[in-house]
């Protein structure tokens, strides 16, 4: 069986970090759109592949998934052309929608993704997310000892995070405790980048009955963590500390503490780079199985419901009921 993976966007994101893994991949060619033509043949020239015109030429290929790899502020337009279209599966970059960037993720971008994925399920195109934090090492680890160690139910969560990571830490605060029912923040609503962005602070409220808290900021040096995330179970806590960990657990009625560092040499940059790869790797082997995706368009989503409950509470100064005022 050959997979056909088409990429919708062939700029840095996709030269860097998706094609020097697909275009090892012995059972997959691939295929290419881009609205400037001419970097489309740079990127087949370099790693192979076809290029097609159009959007339309390119779903006449029929290829088995499309990578929506084009630029936040144009992504959606591009996805619904797709959905319209018909192709049959669809692959998302994050943040799912950004309009104006994502370093302002606004109420319309979750309003547009909602519509979006509900047009996709309407005509049964299956969606899926990239969000590649969640195949680093520590944070596979962690989600293992969270069941392996019966560490309960969440209670809290709180952590800083650069707005570098910002998207991806909302998804793996998501991910390891659970929906979020209620939020209220405090900070800056308008902010133009990463780069000169304002400090968010957001605390919420748990579907389990805990809490937790988030600060955002681009104040910090990029030498620093870019983020620091713990976690608080019932019976134990877990700590992440950026990319290339460590990872702490403390369990048992003695507060021990177990800390887990990588085996090997690391960095950022390759570890980076190897959490895409096992993204991709974990994405086109259901494809093969006929499964469902690794991580669902659902999740892209949720972080976005997430980020417009900040801005609206922000706005107006109150606590927001995520799940009745951006109900999905």
């Amino acid at each position: 069986m050959t997979l056909k993976i088409a990429l919708a966007g062939t700029g840095s994101v996709a030269r860097k970090q998706y094609l020097p893994y697909l275009a090892k991949v012995q059972d997959v060619t691939l295929g290419y759109h881009n609205r400037t033509t001419k970097t489309a043949h740079e990127v087949a020239e370099q790693f192979g592949g076809e290029v097609f015109e159009s959007l339309e030429d390119l779903t006449a290929w029929m290829p088995d998934s499309v990578l929506v790899l084009t630029a936040e502020t144009v992504r959606d337009e591009v996805a619904t052309a797709l959905i319209e279209l018909g192709v049959p599966r669809l692959f998302f970059e994050k943040p799912l929608v950004a309009r104006e960037g994502q370093a302002h993720v606004t109420e319309n971008d979750f309003e547009r993704g909602r519509s979006m994925l509900k047009s996709a399920a309407e005509r049964g195109i299956e969606t899926a997310m990239v969000f590649n934090y969640r195949f680093f090492d520590h944070t596979v680890r962690a989600k293992r000892l969270i069941e392996e160690r019966d560490l309960g139910r969440p209670v809290g969560v709180h952590g800083t995070v650069h707005y570098a990571c910002w998207s991806h830490c909302i998804d793996l605060m998501l991910f390891l405790a659970g929906d979020v029912v209620t939020v209220s923040a405090t900070g800056g609503a308008e902010h133009r980048s990463f780069w000169d962005a304002v400090e968010v602070a957001a605390s919420f409220q748990l579907a389990s009955g805990g809490a937790g808290v988030l600060l955002g900021t681009s104040a910090t040096s990029l030498a620093h963590p870019l983020y620091d995330l713990t976690f608080h179970y019932e019976r134990g806590s877990i700590r992440l500390v950026d990319l290339d960990g460590p990872l702490e657990l403390i369990t048992g009625d003695e507060g021990l503490t177990e800390r887990f560092n990588l085996g090997y040499p690391s960095s950022r940059g390759p570890l980076y780079d190897r959490s895409f790869q096992r993204s991709l790797a974990a994405y086109l082997e259901t494809l093969r199985a006929g499964t469902p995706p690794p991580i669902p368009g659902l999740a892209g989503l949720q972080e976005l419901q997430f980020e417009a409950a900040i801005r609206r509470s922000i706005a107006e100064g109150r606590a927001v009921d995520m799940k009745k005022e951006f109900a999905i």
